[in-house]
């Protein structure tokens, strides 16, 4: 097993994030399985023994882009902590960031739930992360005076709801339904549970 180390110059830190990054976006555009460390290295633009300095294999390189997928992309808006007036205009922007963001990343989401489907590591990972954003949308919710009944359950049922509805938006497109009134009918059912 090789031995990886953690770093400690700003150059090092920038070169670790940048092999995070850079491999986590080719993996996730040309697939898991289709690449290796060498073509990480050559698309981040480092070398080859920079990878195993910080990673032991793709998959180290995979998890770590995953993990800063699901808590920095998937809900920007909670880590901004932006403060929300009404339960309104909260669904709207958690709406409006879930469309946003299924849009930007679509490829990256294409890849990781064709993975998590396939590694028993990686849905964990994705379900203890999915699990920590129903967390921190109950506390948001709290923090913007929102208290519910069986807050996480309500949360992980909205949540879900508004994925589902990204989902038809940005993949599937079905022609009978028209978006901006699918966009209103999830919006009265959370407005509903909250």
């Amino acid at each position: 097993m090789v031995q990886v180390r953690e770093p400690v110059k700003k150059t090092s830190i920038a070169t670790k994030q940048k092999i995070i990054e850079k491999g986590f976006e080719l993996i996730c555009k040309e697939g898991y399985h289709h690449i290796n460390c060498v073509d990480i290295a050559k698309y981040a633009g480092v070398s080859t023994g920079s990878i195993y300095q910080y990673f032991s294999n793709k998959k180290d390189i995979l998890t770590a882009g995953m993990n800063e997928y699901l808590t920095k992309i998937m809900f920007p808006m909670i880590n901004t902590r932006k403060k929300i007036t009404n339960k309104e205009e909260l669904i709207d922007e958690i709406i409006k960031f879930s469309i946003k963001n299924h849009k930007k990343y679509k490829i990256h989401h294409e890849e990781l739930v064709a993975l998590i489907h396939q590694d028993p590591e990686l849905a964990k990972l994705y379900q203890e992360n999915e699990w920590q954003i129903t967390k921190e949308v109950v506390k948001y919710l709290e923090e913007n005076n929102i208290k519910l009944k069986n807050p996480l359950e309500k949360t992980h049922i909205i949540l879900n709801m508004i994925d589902n509805l990204s989902h038809e938006l940005v993949y599937h497109h079905h022609k009978e339904l028209e978006e901006q009134a699918l966009i209103e009918e999830i919006k009265e059912i959370i407005n509903n549970i909250i």
